[in-house]
């Protein structure tokens, strides 16, 4: 049987992916051609009612692409919603503290179990085993959990956090880091690098997969391999509408200037359904 998305993430494979923003049907076919191995949908930050968020879900499990839902809180009943919905995997944003990570694994990796029954299997007071544990690994073995790092006390609880069983991965929110340590989007100053680093280093130390979603373009691409180099195997580069805008920025420079650069052909160009 192929390895799970989860399974080739805490071993280390790079896998990619983009943000997703568009619930469009003509998108999902076209984004299959960039040759992904995962798409990030976000909740937390786009504007997606549960019935679309389920529809591209849907879509992309169809065409072999894992959707990797990105929730609005860390909230277990959230995380249940969104893979009824057909989520491969969940990203919990801005995780502080071990019990948040514990409650999430609980959502996860042990549903259906709700209530004082989850509380009692989570605090180890109460043993998963016989039919249940069958059932319970049949239906979440190929669930993913993957919690966003992406403030100062996350980092200081980090070890905590990462060592609760049942994590998969961390994905860095650049833009909430920067800001919790008081240096909004100053990427490219070095305690921001060094923090990357450490949240990429300490992930990959403990086996869990690690990552940064960055959206700057051609004009960030120099940190995002420069991270890839020091352990990032999770890349969530760009998104659909930030590569469009950028793309027809730029055309439209060309076309207001009245001067054409050097670019491909149309007959090498790889063509867009619509």
């Amino acid at each position: 049987m192929d390895s799970s998305f989860s399974e080739r993430l805490r071993r280390g494979d790079r896998l990619y992916g983009t943000l997703i923003v568009s619930p469009s049907p003509q998108w999902p076919e076209n984004v299959k051609k960039l040759g992904l191995d995962f798409v990030f949908i976000d909740t937390e930050h786009i504007a997606l009612d549960r019935q679309q968020l389920a529809w591209m879900c849907q879509a992309y499990k169809a065409l072999g692409l894992p959707p990797i839902v990105r929730i609005t809180s860390p909230d277990p009943f959230l995380a249940c919603a969104a893979l009824d919905g057909g989520a491969s995997g969940i990203i919990a944003p801005y995780v502080e503290s071990a019990e948040q990570a514990r409650d999430l694994v609980g959502a996860v990796k042990l549903r259906p179990i709700k209530g004082k029954k989850l509380q009692d299997l989570l605090e180890n007071r109460e043993l998963l085993d016989g039919k249940l544990k069958e059932y319970i690994t049949r239906g979440t073995s190929r669930n993913t959990l993957i919690l966003n790092i992406e403030s100062v006390e996350g980092m200081k609880n980090m070890d905590d956090i990462l060592s609760v069983e049942g994590i998969d991965g961390v994905l860095i929110g650049p833009h909430d880091l920067s800001s919790s340590m008081e240096i909004p989007e100053e990427y490219r100053l070095p305690e921001f690098d060094s923090a990357v680093c450490d949240i990429i280093q300490s992930a990959r130390a403990k086996g869990l997969g690690a990552g940064i979603h960055f959206c700057l373009g051609d004009a960030g691409l120099d940190l995002e391999l420069k991270w890839i180099e020091d352990g990032a195997n999770f890349i969530v580069h760009s998104a659909d509408i930030i590569a469009a805008m950028q793309g027809l920025k730029k055309e439209f420079d060309i076309l207001k200037s009245g001067l054409l650069s050097k670019s491909k052909s149309p007959e090498e160009s790889e063509s867009i359904n619509i």
